[in-house]
């Protein structure tokens, strides 16, 4: 056990410090799902589960509360996970380090995986909570959200009962959450034809760039932080007037949903040209840097010679592909006209990589307008087109329109302000909540969500804020007392 099981509420915090050891991948969260099922047997709680592995542990209501309607509580099982370049770590077999900074707890170098983490070691305790006032609960632990939301996608239509559903999977303490932006990611594959490099007059460079901060491409991309793959293909488009070189290979951004930190190129030039190459890189770099000093103060960039490889691209196709990440949309693209403050419509250029001879580039998008996401898909699609590129969409899922006169909204309204001394603020998050395709499959359930403050969530700045967490646990544990 470390510091973390210490903490307050422990059996919230007990169960997070045991998740930080579990390796809990999208994708590979079979670890985590034998946490949970073992927690379930510990207490002889009846589970199921469908064929895409999401879990659900049924607990009867407590004593006098037994016929109460079903309330559902939801959480994703799986994190992001991101780390610094220079930090050592294997997320296959190494355990989360946790560090108390004042009254965060974030984690060293990585991801710390509060997303969703807490909601789930909140289940978690509930599962094993005597003496709380509650009806049945149907504990829903889904799989593979931080992908795609394909865990949710996949849900059994049998695999709950209940019709009111809590969900666990928000960051901002004080608000209650009643819809959440679709999206939909579009891949592209460009192709590349390369030719021999390496000759006697022929130099190469290697380019890198980091200290980003990245963060949620939903819940930050209003904060204007720089995108490191496009930043670093400005610098490279603007070399490239200078002089000529081609690209060898150009990779960056690690998930759909993370905005990009680090992105590195390596390119070969005449001998001749490889000086005023790399100046104009790191002019250009340093005009990057003074647009964006207030946002990203630790970017920085190294250019440095290398080895010439034996193939590089040609020049036409070192053209298209700096042209086309120049081009493609990242960031906000329109603000919501219903309510204040939330974005609307945002694209993310979320990774790019080799790939069968060609690159291959993401772009994440979002909208809590059907038609504007679809609309802006074709924008990405026309764009690929004009470059010489395949585009595909996959993905897709539906946003989760608001329901003002929602009976379980105006029940944590009235928690939250007898609780808590304040009414919260009733919002619509520009992310992808896994309630939009419950919903869907489950025609007229009832939802909210809330949770504790998490800041920079996948990125390795990630942190909850430990206070928070007890009064999220307080509004959960009162709301499922109101609702019983």
């Amino acid at each position: 056990m470390s510091f973390v099981s210490d903490l307050e509420p422990k059996a919230l915090w007990g169960h997070f410090d045991q998740i930080l050891r579990i390796p809990r991948p999208s994708k590979g969260e079979e670890g985590m799902r034998r946490y949970v099922l073992s927690v379930a047997e510990r207490h002889g709680l009846e589970t199921r589960r469908d064929d895409a592995g999401n879990l659900v542990v049924a607990k009867p209501g407590a004593a006098g509360h037994e016929t109460a309607p079903v309330t559902v509580l939801q959480s994703h099982l799986d994190m992001v996970q991101e780390k610094n370049s220079d930090v050592a770590f294997d997320f296959g077999k190494d355990a989360i380090r946790p560090v108390r900074d004042g009254d965060y707890l974030t984690a060293e170098g990585t991801t710390l995986g509060s997303d969703n983490g807490i909601g789930v070691a909140a289940m978690l305790a509930l599962a094993e909570a005597n003496g709380l006032a509650h009806g049945p609960l149907e504990l829903l632990f889904t799989v593979d959200e931080e992908s795609g939301l394909t865990g949710a996608a996949q849900l059994s239509g049998d695999l709950l009962t209940g019709r009111r559903l809590l969900n666990l999977d928000s960051e901002e303490e004080g608000s209650v959450y009643v819809g959440c932006a679709g999206g939909v990611n579009v891949r592209l594959e460009l192709p590349v034809a390369s030719a021999s490099a390496g000759g006697g007059s022929e130099a190469a460079l290697s380019v890198a760039v980091s200290g980003f901060k990245g963060g949620h491409s939903g819940v930050d991309i209003h904060l204007q932080r720089g995108n490191a793959i496009q930043l670093l293909g400005r610098a490279l488009l603007r070399a490239r007037e200078r002089a000529p070189f081609r690209l060898a290979s150009f990779g960056g951004g690690s998930a759909h949903n993370a905005i990009p930190r680090e992105a590195k190129a390596l390119l070969v030039c005449g001998e001749r040209d490889r000086e005023a190459i790399a100046d104009t890189i790191q002019e250009e770099f340093a005009a990057i840097g003074s647009e964006h000093r207030e946002v990203e103060p630790d970017a920085r960039i190294e250019v440095a010679g290398a080895r010439p490889p034996g193939k590089a691209w040609e020049a036409a196709a070192t053209d298209r592909a700096l042209r086309l990440v120049a081009a493609l949309p990242h960031g906000v693209q329109a603000m919501s006209h219903d309510l204040e403050g939330l974005v609307e419509t945002s694209a993310n250029l979320a990774t790019v990589a080799p790939a069968d001879g060609g690159l291959e580039l993401l772009v994440s998008l979002r909208s809590s307008v059907d038609s504007a996401k679809r609309a802006l898909a074709r924008k990405v699609e026309a764009l690929a087109a004009l470059a010489g590129a395949a585009a595909s969409r996959e993905g897709d899922y539906p946003g989760w329109k608001p329901n003002m006169a929602s009976e379980l909204l105006r029940t944590v309204r009235a928690v939250h302000a007898r609780e808590l001394g304040q009414e919260p603020e009733v919002k619509a998050i520009h992310a992808g909540l896994e309630t939009g395709i419950i919903g869907e499959k489950y025609p007229g359930t009832d939802m909210i969500s809330f949770g504790p403050q998490i800041e920079f969530p996948h990125s390795p700045d990630e942190r909850v804020l430990i206070p928070s967490v007890e009064r999220f646990w307080r509004l959960l544990t009162a709301t499922l007392r109101e609702l019983a």
